[in-house]
């Protein structure tokens, strides 16, 4: 797992974030998912199923899934949310979540089975074919994927969009499997975040534009007292080294930003002004070559290295 994955992996671990974007897909940013609430869930999705008579064993991976109950008016329904993080894109990403949703239905299915076996339920025929019965249901598994990076998303999103077809009396009959899929540069409302990971997911947004960031940073309060997490979190899918307050828990990243472009600024000048003094040697040197001195002689009494007598020599050849 490369540093990019681990650290969202390891960002959206915190309940109060999980919670936030599961609010901003599933509920316009209404407040309905609660951070305690939440619970943790084993991320293995393992089903083992017969082939050929013999009993094999699939397994998967997710980044997180977390278990919850959804109280909408007088319903409640306990769910599975999982959350697939993407730092580059995925261009198998429906058949890739598909599967994991698969293993978890499948999973059910065979834990409801061997319940009603260790319970030695009763079951008809029909119920017995597959150890569930007629009024057993499912859990809800519902997958998210996030996106961290600031470009286009422009792989598939639905299963029919990888199919190589033109026929539209069969693809009805191939059922679909969509993605629910969140990009930072297709975000209009980052205020329907409630948690930082609305910021951070922003700055994404703007990344590639440095005064549309500056302007972000200085525009909005958050940036001011920002949690060392989320600047880690910005450092780490933006690319920059944003210090973070080792005395407090929270980083000004208005101040830090501008320390960090005069920095830039103070190394361009230092890098200019040494630029300008290689390239007056480099002209001594020239006029040396050009004067009768020979290249041993240049190296000699005016210390020239190799390199620098060859670009006298590129530059007297430019002159002439």
């Amino acid at each position: 797992m490369g540093e990019k994955d681990t650290k969202a992996k390891e960002y959206l671990s915190d309940n109060s974030r999980f919670a936030d974007l599961c609010n901003y897909v599933l509920f316009q940013g209404e407040q309905i998912i609660k951070a305690e609430t939440l619970i943790e869930k084993d991320s293995t999705e393992v089903l083992s199923i017969l082939v050929d008579g013999r009993e094999e064993q699939f397994q998967k991976w997710r980044d997180l899934i977390k278990g919850t109950v959804i109280k909408r008016n007088k319903d409640m329904v306990f769910v599975l949310i999982g959350i697939e993080n993407q730092s580059d894109i995925h261009y198998a990403m429906p058949v890739k979540n598909m599967i994991y949703d698969a293993l978890n239905y499948g999973s059910q299915v065979k834990k409801t089975a061997k319940r009603h076996r260790k319970n030695h339920d009763k079951l008809t025929p029909a119920e017995f074919l597959s150890g569930f019965r007629k009024d057993d249901k499912l859990t809800p598994v519902i997958t998210i994927t996030l996106y961290w990076g600031a470009d286009k998303w422009d792989g598939p999103r639905t299963l029919h969009d990888m199919l190589d077809h033109s026929d539209e009396t069969l693809i009805k009959f191939i059922p679909d499997y969509h993605i629910n899929l969140v990009v930072p540069e297709e975000i209009d409302d980052f205020k329907k975040f409630r948690t930082t990971l609305g910021e951070v997911l922003e700055a994404i947004k703007v990344s590639n534009d440095k005064e549309q960031m500056r302007q972000l940073i200085f525009s909005n309060p958050a940036f001011q007292k920002m949690d060392n997490e989320s600047v880690a979190a910005i450092n780490t899918f933006l690319g920059t080294n944003i210090p973070l307050n080792k005395n407090e828990e929270v980083t000004d990243m208005c101040k830090a930003w501008d320390d960090l472009m005069n920095e830039g600024i103070e190394k361009g000048i230092e890098k200019g002004i040494k630029k300008g003094i290689e390239k007056g040697r480099i002209n001594i040197i020239a006029d040396f070559l050009l004067n009768g001195g020979t290249e041993e002689q240049a190296k000699e009494m005016l210390k020239a290295s190799e390199n620098e007598v060859t670009s006298a020599k590129e530059l007297l050849t430019v002159k002439i």
